[in-house]
């Protein structure tokens, strides 16, 4: 009973929403705080204010209302299916990458089994293959994390980065600004000479003053940037930078653009219980959202929706470790952290290297705090690394977790967990006609929305069906088969007749009796069902 009274909300909301006008714009700018709680806000707009920054953040005049995001099966999300939802409108579960899901015992609402693995459009390729829109991705961390694969790219299994890293380089972007170089491969590399992308690497100068008319990818690290808060500004662009570098070239399209910009680290930090480092995010985030709304304001045919894709930690301002709530003032709330210059993960890769007689000296240089005795002890008995899995960072006994709890010991923010949160989020939204998102909306509207203002004329899900279908379909009656020597790039080989078509995993380039032809779109292999998902118009090549 209570799942068919969900349904019912679910449909009653979509058709509220199909009945507000919504024009469609030129380009559309998606921003994702990835993991920002409402409390995160209300932090980040305080210190602003506690250190004369100005009392309000570039978001604030935009909020419209909430978004109540999920997975398929479970009320607290992961970042793969929420961020996943955001960009196909289809409802996933925990590790899928713009993938339809299995069917669960829990799930929230049907699950379509026939559809199962199928990958799900998003609303960046159909704004490349259906609008002929110029599309990008900015982000901080490593390209195929979560979020940015969420947009560009297909998998039941989000930590595949091969297959998630492939499909984001064939999917010939205009634009790629983030983390990754150790993540790129010889092939991808080669995939960029043979289509005209510019690959700039660890340069910010090269990628500031870039004023080519070609794709361009700009990475920075092996894997993710560093927090903003241990950014060199000289080696490493603020992700407001990167933003506003990105406006200018995808700007260049006659047809428009869509681009997403995602606050990545917030979330990280979330993670860690690292509230000065998160804190710190959310306001480099915020500076990139008053980059996008200068633009959208000034060019008049530019739609920006902001919404986080879960929320992360509990983080609160106030905790039971500071009684006396009410009469704490700004400078007890926020005068601690404001004096915080590492992150944890930062002060983390400093304090490995210090003698055990400079710890105290260093610990109060970098956040002007006096360690006991005994809390140098604890720092000197921790894991002597960094922890691998940042979602453990908050949780695991290593040394950034202890700088953490001495961190936040000295203040008065609290947190329930080191793991995503169930609440709404936070859903801000700017159209030059004021064709917005109000109210609490769920994520899959936010999708709909989307499209709306994309101004796409068919479903995503109907592109979905005519980009990814079931190579046993596409090819029925023909002679084919899987080759796997390679594994993780099997490839498929159909004959028929002297044509013989090798279409690779993970590729948009196939060959045709040996000659190399661009599909349109990614091919997607899935070894659960050993199935390839392509465009059925393959068939007519043959």
């Amino acid at each position: 009973m209570k799942k068919l009274k969900f349904i019912f909300f679910l449909l009653l909301a979509s058709v509220t929403l199909i009945a507000q006008e919504v024009r469609p714009v030129k380009n559309v700018i998606m921003m994702i705080p990835d993991g920002t709680s409402v409390g995160v806000y209300s932090a980040a707009r305080w210190l602003k204010f506690y250190n004369d920054m100005g009392n309000e953040l570039h978001i604030d005049p935009y909020f419209t209302g909430t978004v109540t995001t999920f997975s398929s099966n479970a009320p607290i999300g992961d970042s793969a299916p929420t961020g996943s939802c955001y960009a196909t409108g289809v409802l996933q579960q925990t590790g899928n990458v713009a993938t339809y899901p299995e069917v669960s015992e829990n799930d929230l609402f049907p699950v379509d089994a026939s559809r199962t693995y199928q990958p799900a459009a998003t609303i960046l390729e159909a704004s490349k293959i259906e609008k002929k829109k110029a599309v990008g991705l900015v982000v901080t961390c490593e390209f195929p994390h979560a979020t940015p694969a969420d947009f560009s790219a297909h998998h039941y299994k989000r930590s595949n980065y091969s297959a998630l890293a492939s499909q984001i380089a064939y999917q010939n972007l205009d634009v790629m600004f983030g983390g990754g170089n150790g993540i790129l491969t010889d092939d991808m590399i080669n995939h960029f000479a043979n289509n005209g992308t510019t690959l700039l690497q660890n340069d910010k100068e090269a990628l500031l003053n870039y004023n080519g008319d070609g794709k361009v990818w700009a990475l920075f690290g092996s894997r993710a940037l560093p927090y903003n808060i241990d950014r060199n500004p000289d080696k490493v662009p603020s992700l407001a930078e990167m933003t506003e570098k990105a406006l200018q070239i995808l700007s260049k399209s006659e047809n428009g653009f869509f681009m997403m910009v995602e606050g990545s680290q917030v979330d990280w930090a979330a993670h860690a219980n690292d509230a000065a480092t998160m804190i710190n995010e959310l306001l480099a985030f915020d500076e990139a959202v008053g980059k996008a709304i200068a633009f959208a304001e000034k060019d008049g045919n530019t739609v920006v929706v902001i919404a986080a894709d879960h929320g992360n930690s509990g983080f609160t301002i106030g905790t039971k470790n500071c009684p006396g709530y009410d009469k704490l003032s700004i400078e007890q709330l926020f005068g601690t952290v404001s004096r915080y210059k590492l992150s944890a993960n930062g002060l983390e890769s400093i304090l490995v290297n210090t003698k055990p007689d400079d710890m105290k000296a260093v610990f109060k240089q970098y956040t002007d705090i006096d360690i006991t005795d005994e809390e140098l002890g604890t720092l000197l008995s921790s894991k002597n690394y960094k922890e691998a899995d940042y979602m453990k960072v908050g949780t695991s006994d290593n040394l950034a977790h202890n700088i953490v709890n001495i961190l936040n010991s000295r203040t008065c923010f609290g947190f329930t967990t080191g793991g995503h949160t169930g609440e709404e989020v936070l859903l801000a939204s700017y159209h030059p006609q004021g064709d917005v998102l109000r109210g609490n909306v769920k994520n899959t509207e936010l999708n709909e929305y989307l499209q709306k203002v994309t101004g796409l004329e068919i479903s995503l899900q109907e592109l979905s069906d005519r980009i990814f279908v079931k190579h046993d379909q596409v090819f029925s009656g023909m002679n084919y088969s899987i080759d796997k020597k390679d594994p993780d790039f099997p490839v498929l080989r159909v004959k028929k007749g002297r044509n013989t078509l090798e279409v690779k995993a993970f590729s948009s380039v196939a060959h045709l009796n040996g000659k190399p032809f661009d599909i349109g779109s990614v091919t997607v292999y899935i070894d659960k069902n050993d199935t390839f998902y392509l465009p059925a118009a393959l068939a007519k090549k043959l």
